[in-house]
C-alpha cells in the first residue's frame, strides 16, 4: 500500500526547474560585450578576446542542456514528492543557477588550475544531485508509483554516474595538471555512446 504524500505531484517543481535552467542559459551570454567606437585593429582584438568566452559558453550550453534533459527524465519517473526529493532537487537547481560563475572563471582564467577544478566540481555536484534523486526513487518506490524500477532506469543511473565520476576525478587532476584535466572530460563521449546504444537495444 502506497504512502500518502502531502507534497503532491512534481509539476510545479518541474516548472521551477525549467525556469532555473532557462535563466542560467541566459546568464551565460551576459559577459559577451564589445565596446563601442573601436578602430579596426582594436575591434579585431576585442573579437579575439571573446573566443575563450565562446568556448566556455558552448561547453556550458551543452552541459546545462544535457542536465535539463536529464532532470526532465528523472522527474518522468516521479509520481509523488517528499521532502528529500524536494531538497535534493532544490540543491541541484541551486548549482545549475551557479554554473554561469564557474563558466566565467573558465573563460577568463582557464589556464588557472583552480578555475578548471571549480567548474568540474560544479558539474559533478549537479550530476550528483540528479543521481541522488534517482537513488531515493529506488529506495522509496511509492514515489514512483510502482514496485519495480522502469525500463532503462539502471542504464540512466549508470549514465549519470559516469558524468559525476569523470568530473569529480578531474578536480584533483585539474589542481595538479591544470588544463590537462579538461581532456579527461572527453572520456565520457565513447562511454555515453556505448550506454546509449545499449539502451536502444534494450528497448
Amino acid at each position: 500500500m502506497w504512502k500518502s504524500n502531502p507534497d503532491g505531484g512534481p509539476e510545479r517543481l518541474i516548472a521551477l526547474a525549467d525556469g532555473v535552467f532557462a535563466i542560467a542559459l541566459t546568464l551565460l551570454v551576459l559577459d559577451f560585450y564589445v565596446p563601442r567606437g573601436l578602430g579596426s585593429d582594436k575591434y579585431d582584438d576585442a573579437l579575439h578576446e571573446l573566443l575563450p568566452n565562446l568556448g566556455a559558453y558552448a561547453l556550458s550550453v551543452l552541459v546545462l542542456g544535457a542536465f535539463w534533459r536529464q532532470h526532465r527524465r528523472v522527474f518522468g519517473y516521479v509520481r509523488q514528492l517528499d521532502g528529500q526529493v524536494i531538497g535534493l532537487s532544490i540543491t541541484g537547481l541551486g548549482v545549475a543557477a551557479l554554473l554561469p560563475f564557474p563558466t566565467k572563471l573558465l573563460a577568463e582564467y582557464g589556464t588557472e588550475p583552480e578555475s578548471v577544478a571549480i567548474y568540474a566540481g560544479a558539474v559533478a555536484a549537479l550530476g550528483a544531485a540528479h543521481l541522488a534523486v534517482l537513488l531515493v526513487l529506488v529506495r522509496r518506490p511509492w514515489l514512483r508509483g510502482a514496485t519495480q524500477p522502469p525500463e532503462g532506469f539502471g542504464l540512466f543511473a549508470l549514465d549519470l554516474s559516469v558524468t559525476v565520476a569523470v568530473f569529480l576525478a578531474s578536480v584533483p587532476l585539474a589542481l595538479a595538471q591544470g588544463e590537462a584535466a579538461m581532456w579527461l572530460w572527453l572520456v565520457m563521449v565513447p562511454i555515453k555512446v556505448a550506454i546509449g546504444r545499449q539502451a536502444e537495444r534494450a528497448r
